[in-house]
């Protein structure tokens, strides 16, 4: 039963870590990554459908992404999606392929871009200490219903606070690689 609650606490930490991870790949370098789109839809058809199901994303140099679209009717409704979205992307059509210049990041950007990944990791920490109270939770219910003994739920307490440490530090370096990258020119 309590490597039950400890494999589930395992599990969902180890999603938490991921969901940062993916969180802050999406905020954008100097360098140009297809990821930096994948928040971004189109109307196609009468529905919001995602750019990587319309298209074709590769990075043509270190600061231009090219899009490759499947459908060419599509490209004025992918350039306003585009520069509708929050990223401050300016896209230049050119025939079928429609590249996107990634403009260089200010200093004054890159601490707020900082700011915000601090932020996502804080939400990522809060995030495994819930799961913790949850699964300490479920131990201590093992306790009070006289299903372990108070050794055990010591025992478990700590495994799973140690467990709780280790994906905080994981977050931490996740948070320092991306600082390190946001700030170098």
């Amino acid at each position: 039963m309590i490597n039950e609650i400890r494999k589930d606490a395992d599990s969902r930490m180890e999603k938490s870590v991921e969901a940062f991870k993916n969180q802050i790949s999406k905020i954008r370098t100097g360098r140009a990554s297809p990821s930096i789109l994948d928040g971004i839809m189109v109307e196609y058809y009468g529905s919001a459908t995602p750019l990587r199901q319309l298209a074709n994303v590769t990075v043509e140099d270190s600061r231009t992404l090219a899009i490759n679209l499947f459908d060419r009717s599509l490209g004025s409704a992918v350039e306003k999606a585009i520069m509708s979205s929050d990223l401050g992307l300016n896209p230049n059509s050119a025939g079928s392929v429609i590249r996107v210049p990634l403009p260089p990041l200010t200093e004054e950007r890159r601490k707020d871009l900082i700011k915000v990944v601090r932020g996502e990791a804080e939400q990522g920490r809060v995030a495994v200490r819930n799961i913790r109270r949850d699964a300490n939770d479920k131990v201590k219910a093992l306790l009070k219903d006289k299903e372990i003994s108070e050794d055990e739920d010591r025992r478990s307490q700590e495994d799973i606070q140690k467990m709780t440490d280790a994906y905080i530090k994981l977050l931490d370096a996740a948070l320092a690689d991306k600082e390190k990258e946001l700030m170098d020119f």
